[in-house]
């Protein structure tokens, strides 16, 4: 009873790994939509966030079964609370991925991100993407140092933050009200969508150990 239990438990995580990689063709999707204009391929990325939705779903049903069905221990009830956790974590980097499509779709046949400041998106993009997919290894594996290691990556989406935030208040700045808000909510997209690859690589922390990864962290 026990080993289907924790087959279960790993058919779950599969799951959620999967759900990952969805999520990461989503970011990158979007993001390729945004910096070439392209209605069709904004449209492929909010089409395709029910997919998300509902694979969220079923995580959810698999989880709320087990639970129902078995008596789990607490180290077992740990992983599956984490489980339900993680997955709306994932679907909201989806619903992320979809507001950075609606931008390129709105501007379309223009580009949202105007030239001076496409190299901050584009980095902060690429970094975004990184995370996500090093999240879907972190979770199958159940990796801490790797996980460990993405908390740390997220400096350099915050610094990129803040690049972007100093171009568009910089006096050069010629592209009106429009492209600026354009550009402020990008970049909280793409650093919400981090900041949540965060929150996913921790809860994975906490499973594996049952500590904070703060904890962990501090005595490594």
């Amino acid at each position: 009873m026990r080993q289907a239990f924790h087959e279960q438990l790993d058919s779950m995580f599969l799951d959620l790994a999967g759900i990952c990689r969805s999520v990461e063709t989503a970011v990158s999707l979007a993001t390729d939509a945004l910096l070439t204009g392209d209605a069709a391929t904004a449209e492929k990325v909010i089409s395709a966030d029910v997919e998300i939705d509902r694979a969220r779903e079923r995580v959810e049903d698999s989880a709320f079964l087990l639970l129902s069905l078995q008596q789990p221990v607490a180290s077992d009830l740990r992983t599956v609370v984490a489980a339900l956790r993680m997955v709306s974590e994932l679907e909201r980097m989806g619903d992320l991925s979809v507001h950075v499509a609606k931008i390129a779709r709105l501007r379309v046949p223009n580009l949202a991100v105007p030239d001076e400041v496409r190299p901050t998106i584009e980095r902060m993009a690429q970094v975004a993407e990184e995370m996500v997919g090093r999240v879907s290894t972190i979770i199958v594996d159940r990796d801490v140092d790797e996980a460990l290691a993405l908390v740390h990556a997220d400096e350099e989406m915050d610094q990129l933050r803040r690049s972007s935030f100093a171009d568009m208040l910089s006096t050069d700045w010629s592209h009106g009200v429009e492209a600026a808000v354009d550009v402020a909510l990008l970049g909280r997209y793409y650093e919400r969508i981090a900041d949540h690859a965060v929150s996913v690589a921790n809860r994975v922390i906490f499973v594996v150990t049952g500590e904070n990864p703060r904890s962990v962290d501090a005595s490594s």
